[in-house]
């Protein structure tokens, strides 16, 4: 096993797998047992999947930029119990819907707004995940939850099909479904997803992505050296702190630093720590006058 690995690997999640299978699947590509993803994406979706390989595992959940952006095709007119068009179908309507309506309902999905988030989603409402009781038929009540849209377009429709394509910049954990269900359910007539791009994640865009054949063709004689993005540069929007010798020895140990021995004057924020052979230490921060290790790669 490749247990030196580490880094970052974009990924083109092809459709009908979920974020487990790949991260799977890598395992035995990479030959190494520590992988992660950073963002699940639903299985019929496509697009951005940030794989954490070796010591990048530690990335989850602490990436600075942790927007995501999306192309989202719909279908107005449907609602199902998945708020996508794989459901079950719950109602359906004729009404139809002009291009001017829909534009005027995104106006209100836009911002700082509430969802309820969907019976199918990981979310857990008394130590279960609400998908594992809609599995089990129940539906529960569950509480709206903030979320960031920053952008919502349409930027195709169809008004004899009701279907267009929507695109959509938004803020960790979004449901791209849901704000498809409330558009519909604001215009009276049902809405339902029908395909799932995620063109953008973490920083990462889909055109630095790698579809699943051809990480294996890299793969065959080897890890190529820049298959993985390194961890640094996933938090390149802080500034660096270079250490000595002297200082690197007793950072890794854990002691705290004096700011003379950081080159820094306290500050708030985080920093990007290297040590004096110029490898990627991890990201450390200021607290009670001196600085101390916030999360550590080496």
């Amino acid at each position: 096993m490749n247990d030196m690995l580490t880094g970052i690997l974009p990924v083109n999640k092809p459709g009908g797998w979920t974020s487990f299978d790949v991260a799977g699947k890598l395992r035995g590509v990479l030959h190494t047992k520590k992988i992660g993803h950073g963002g699940t994406l639903d299985p019929m979706a496509t697009g951005v999947l940030p794989v954490l390989v070796g010591k990048a595992t530690k990335c989850f959940g602490i990436m600075p930029d942790s927007s995501k952006s999306y192309t989202a095709g719909f279908r107005l007119g449907l609602s199902t119990d998945t708020q996508d068009i794989s459901g079950s179908v719950l109602s359906e309507s004729g009404r139809q819907v002009t291009l001017d309506e829909i534009n005027r309902v995104l106006e209100t999905l836009r911002g700082d707004i509430m969802q309820i988030p969907p019976m199918y989603s990981a979310v857990k409402v008394g130590g279960r995940k609400l998908y594992e009781l809609a599995r089990e038929g129940k539906v529960i009540e569950r509480e709206p939850r903030p979320a960031r849209v920053d952008r919502l377009e349409v930027t195709a429709y169809d008004e004899q099909s009701r279907s267009g394509t929507l695109e959509i910049d938004c803020g960790k954990g979004t449901y791209v479904r849901t704000i498809i269900h409330d558009l519909g359910e604001a215009l009276g007539c049902g809405g339902v997803m029908t395909t799932l791009v995620r063109t953008r994640s973490d920083g990462i865009t889909l055109d630095r992505c790698l579809t699943i054949p051809e990480i294996e063709k890299l793969c065959e004689n080897g890890i190529p050296e820049d298959l993985l993005i390194p961890v640094d540069t996933v938090f390149s929007v802080y500034d660096e702190i270079r250490l000595g010798e002297h200082e690197t020895r007793l950072y890794k140990n854990g002691v705290r630093l004096r700011p003379d021995q950081t080159g820094r004057e306290i500050c708030p924020g985080l920093f990007r720590v290297y040590g004096s052979d110029g490898g990627f230490l991890g990201t450390g921060g200021f607290e009670g006058g001196a600085f101390r290790c916030r999360t550590n790669f080496y």
